[in-house]
């Protein structure tokens, strides 16, 4: 199943190709326009994790990165919101559960548990900051560190993490449903 980010960041793909898969995706998505979903993706991307992705800019300056004016960008955050794939607020934007299922992305994430050599913990904490991680926790027990994941994201971050020195141990977890 392809995900309309990789066929937007695709260069593969022949604009014939690109319009029919894009028809396809569209006629399940309630009819998202390109913009519709490139605007959804950089809200993800720019967003910080909570329950879901919040993006603290200011309308102008968004406007301003999608190329497109404030009007325009205020007809796609409405339709948007109406379909109930965004939340917006006072100074705020979320990304609902529904809006990160139009992109491909899990809401559910995956936890990897870190042994780390106590001689290399600095340095294996500095490189877990460079990873594309929800979270990443220092834990007291029978590991050194906690990352939480995107789904999509996790067998990227254990090819990172295997070449990190000083790692020593990895253990992951993907969960299945939230409880609460």
């Amino acid at each position: 199943m392809f995900c309309i980010y990789q066929i937007l960041k695709c260069e593969h793909y022949c604009k014939t190709t690109f319009d029919k898969t894009l028809t396809r995706w569209v006629g399940n998505l309630e009819s998202l326009t390109r913009r519709s979903i490139q605007l959804l993706r950089m809200l993800f991307e720019k967003g910080k994790a909570a329950t879901n992705y919040t993006l603290q800019l200011k309308q102008d300056e968004l406007a301003r990165q999608l190329g497109i004016s404030r009007q325009a960008l205020n007809i796609h955050l409405r339709k948007l919101r109406d379909s109930d794939y965004i939340r917006t607020g006072r100074g705020f934007i979320d990304v609902t559960e529904k809006g990160l299922s139009v992109l491909g992305i899990s809401p559910a994430p995956a936890f990897i548990l870190i042994k780390v050599s106590p001689l290399k913990r600095i340095y294996v904490y500095d490189k877990i900051k460079e990873l594309p991680v929800r979270r990443a926790f220092r834990v007291a027990g029978d590991v050194d560190a906690l990352i939480m994941v995107e789904r999509e994201k996790l067998d990227e971050v254990l090819k990172k993490l295997y070449s990190v020195d000083g790692i020593q141990d990895t253990r992951s977890y993907v969960t299945i449903e939230s409880i609460k």
